[in-house]
């Protein structure tokens, strides 16, 4: 029995799906203006180990995510720049080169880190007539207007139930004033829908299109309702995201779209907490930014930061220190190294002591997805004398369908450069027939966490 945390309703919920067998799910993708980082991973290897829990549990699964490529400013509510825009004025490029080239660069590092990829992927700017649709039925049911500056806004006075996924108390926030006042709005917290070019501070909009209110552009709120419900229905299964878009986009969501159809929009809201670094949120803005490639140049593994997320509930912050991943680094290879060991074994399997840990495997999985307790339990398995190492083995590939280690696979790694340089040191030691000082030298590669093998007057270098 599947139990996810339900963030609407603050507690853990048996998973009721709407079709039977099937299972829905919307993922708030990147926007596509700059690389993704370390803690913007956490998010989509969360909605990835969600969606391999979903199949272990039988359930067809039909994931959508978006890819945000025109309307996100650089504050997540109506003001600041487009970041698309703002990146590729800086770069010297066209919103679509840039939104392309780290499009691109996002589904590698994705792959790299063994994140499947969505049945559905959907850009922004290929579903401008969904969200000027998804605008008009708003403002015939009188939930959008028209602002002094030509904007349409969402009357957020207008939804009876506004807030209520962040539990905002709108009344307090009134009487404090926290949220600047703009003439162009009737409600502090009103928001856009739709920017139109003419009353905008922002005249040099590259990215626009017609609509009936005048030439502009979506914001960013809109499209993730108008694509989810495109392709998975007014009302649909899960939606998740990062817990920083409680408060503001998935608030804004569920406005537009209830407001729009009448319906519930999602059964179970899901959402993953930060990553931190030094107890502060990893994000650009604050410079603490460490991409899949800066670990990768440092000597790490996709897969040892795929084990570093496992080691923590996604509900529980994270906190990010090159000695903790490095710990992350040591256990991932020490399993790798087990799995290699017992792989060849020709024990008899028994049936029933598989299909028993199995069964407290899915277990722990189905208690909202506790991969640190599912991490454990796999070392568990592997230390119990009472299971022969076929089982072990047999065992291990099975978890691993759901951890997403590659655990029976060889991995690529970067050797950092100074660990190169001491290789070229000792291959130079050993022409000579310096044999002290080439052994000193393996030594000192064995210390820094890799193995030697020689092969004719080169070397190969591997993970311990």
């Amino acid at each position: 029995m599947l139990k996810l945390y339900n963030t609407l309703k603050r507690k853990k919920e048996i998973f009721k799906p709407i079709k039977k067998g099937g299972a829905g799910m919307y993922v708030c993708g990147p926007t596509v203006y700059y690389y993704a980082h370390i803690g913007n991973f956490r998010a989509y290897f969360f909605a990835d180990i969600l969606r391999r829990t979903l199949k272990l549990n039988n359930y067809k699964v039909k994931q959508v995510m978006n890819l945000t490529d025109v309307g996100h400013l650089t504050s997540n509510g109506d003001e600041g720049e487009d970041k698309i825009e703002k990146e590729a004025e800086k770069e010297k490029k066209t919103p679509k080169q840039i939104a392309d080239f780290y499009s691109k660069i996002f589904f590698e590092d994705a792959k790299k880190l063994n994140i499947e990829r969505p049945e559905i992927v959907c850009k922004a700017t290929e579903h401008i007539g969904e969200m000027i649709n998804l605008i008009e039925k708003l403002k015939k049911r009188g939930y959008a207007y028209i602002g002094r500056n030509g904007n349409v806004y969402f009357d957020t006075s207008k939804f009876k139930n506004y807030g209520q996924l962040a539990k905002l108390n709108l009344k307090e926030l009134k009487a404090g004033a926290r949220i600047e006042i703009d003439v162009n709005k009737k409600n502090a917290r009103d928001f856009v829908l739709w920017f139109v070019e003419k009353g905008s501070k922002y005249k040099e909009h590259v990215l626009k299109w017609k609509s009936p209110w005048g030439e502009g552009w979506p914001g960013w709120h809109i499209e993730c309702s108008a694509m989810s419900m495109k392709y998975l229905g007014e009302t649909f299964d899960i939606h998740t995201g990062g817990e920083d878009h409680i408060p503001v986009h998935h608030t804004n969501e569920i406005a537009q779209s209830e407001g729009a159809t009448g319906k519930k929009f999602v059964n179970y809201w899901m959402h993953t907490s930060f990553l931190q670094f030094n107890s502060e949120k990893i994000s650009k803005s604050k410079g603490r930014i460490f991409t899949l490639s800066d670990l990768i140049d440092k000597g790490y593994s996709p897969m040892d930061l795929r084990y570093f997320y496992l080691s923590c509930h996604y509900r529980k912050p994270l906190n990010f220190t090159w000695k903790n991943l490095e710990a992350a680094k040591n256990s991932h290879q020490r399993l790798k190294n087990i799995i290699s060991n017992i792989k060849k074994s020709s024990d008899k399997t028994n049936k029933k002591n598989i299909e028993l840990a199995k069964g407290q495997f899915l277990e722990i999985m189905n208690d909202d997805l506790n991969t640190s307790r599912a991490l454990s339990y796999l070392w568990e398995i592997l230390r119990e004398d009472r299971l022969n190492d076929s089982e072990k083995y047999k065992l291990a590939i099975e978890f691993n369908k759901v951890l997403g280690l590659k655990l029976d696979e060889e991995e690529k790694i970067k050797i950092p450069a100074e660990i190169k340089k001491i290789v070229d040191e000792r291959n130079k030691a050993r022409k000579n027939k310096d044999w002290k000082t080439a052994d000193e030298l393996r030594e000192k590669i064995k210390k820094a966490g890799y193995v030697i093998e020689d092969v004719g007057e080169g070397s190969k270098v591997k993970r311990l």
